[in-house]
């Protein structure tokens, strides 16, 4: 994937950009859970929710390998790879990270990719509980407006 530059980062991302960034599971879920929050998350909070969902536990459940595999990767790939197609605003020097202008052109797709989660998980679960509805029931009355 090619890298955006600053100046490019409100550019419309491409197919294959997109599809890059939705390839990894671990940046689908940092997607998950960065979705609807207008405040920065620290990193190391973002890869305890991660690592929970990724091993069906919750985040003060998570042992330490385990998160400190998914706060190693976030930090030293995912969170560059989005910060650099402008889905995510990655502060190095707080480790946190927010949404960015971008995240609007992938959230379409990570509607569809999010039905192929597995039902009976921590990480379905919280997408359940999500604001209103949540992210699944969304996808559900998008369904079922189109067979009507």
């Amino acid at each position: 994937m090619e890298a955006l530059a600053s100046s490019q980062a409100e550019q419309k991302l491409s197919a294959n950009t997109i599809l890059e960034l939705l390839a990894n599971r671990r940046r689908r879920y940092l997607l998950y859970a960065l979705r609807g929050r207008e405040d920065p998350i620290e990193l190391s909070t973002l890869a305890e929710t991660v690592a929970g969902w990724e091993h069906d536990v919750p985040p003060d459940e998570v042992a330490k390998n385990e998160y400190k595999s998914v706060y190693v990767s976030s930090v030293q790939c995912h969170v560059p790879k989005l910060d650099d197609a402008g889905v995510v605003d990655h502060d190095e020097d707080n480790h946190t990270v927010v949404l960015a202008d971008n995240f609007d052109q992938l959230e379409p797709y990570l509607r569809i990719v999010v039905k192929d989660e597995p039902e009976n998980s921590t990480l379905h679960a919280a997408l359940q509980t999500d604001s209103g509805e949540g992210l699944l029931g969304q996808i559900r009355e998008n369904v079922a407006r189109l067979k009507q």
